[in-house]
């Protein structure tokens, strides 16, 4: 969801691959927690597969190709974008999401603000719908993401984040998550302030502390009624 402004403090575009150089990566290197085990890990993969299997034959199946021609049919581009963003043990890798901007240079390094002249008409519902989020599916296929964990921030993002919060990069001891906790208790979209980032990253700090199968069902139960009824910061 959040995109950002990088080219200020590193001089180069998000799409390059080389952001994490090896002095960043030492410092961001961090150890696994305790709350971490080979049967934990397996029973959360099978829950992640069972769900994106699950979704991509009874939902995305027929639901993809329709957003994918209203994309197409709304605004010139391709149906998917995707951002260089930081896994588990701060590993890079492509997040995918439906683009929802027409095509612009600020794409990778501008975040999305409240009426966003670049959102297309399309885009916007998908936003406010958090549908644009569907593709990061074909990310919990792959290994790269759970359906449940700390949403990824982009790369340039998580190393200005680890600045202002001791200790940030330890939200990536799990893999990142299609929804977490600090998206059902309605954190969602754009970063205004730096309350609202120490927020997201305590309750983030809370889940990598606490996960288990349970505590993940809880989530992806309490995400469908939040996006009910806390999106007015979904643009």
């Amino acid at each position: 969801m959040e995109n950002v402004l990088v080219e200020r403090k590193f001089r180069q575009p998000l799409r390059k691959g080389n952001f994490v150089k090896d002095q960043h990566r030492a410092k961001i290197r961090v150890l696994y927690g305790q709350n971490d085990s080979f049967h934990k890990r397996r029973m959360k993969r099978v829950f992640d597969l069972s769900v994106a299997l699950f979704t991509t034959v009874f939902v995305l199946s027929w639901l993809f190709p329709i957003i994918g021609l209203l994309i197409k049919l709304d605004s010139k581009g391709p149906v998917f974008f995707k951002q260089l963003r930081h896994g588990r043990g701060n590993r890079v890798f492509n997040c995918y999401k439906f683009r929802t901007m027409v095509k612009n240079n600020d794409a990778d390094t501008k975040q999305a603000t409240q009426n966003d002249s670049r959102i297309t008409k399309v885009g916007k519902f998908l936003r406010k719908s958090s549908l644009d989020e569907l593709p990061q599916i074909i990310n919990v296929l792959l290994g790269d993401m759970s359906i449940v964990g700390p949403r990824p921030h982009a790369v340039p993002m998580n190393l200005e984040f680890a600045k202002e919060i001791g200790g940030f990069m330890q939200r990536h001891r799990v893999k990142p998550g299609i929804t977490g906790l600090a998206q059902c208790k309605g954190f969602r979209g754009e970063i205004l302030n730096f309350q609202e980032l120490y927020s997201r990253y305590r309750l983030d700090h809370f889940y990598v502390k606490k996960w288990c199968l349970l505590f993940d069902i809880k989530i992806v139960i309490a995400t469908a009624f939040s996006l009910l009824t806390k999106n007015e910061k979904a643009y």
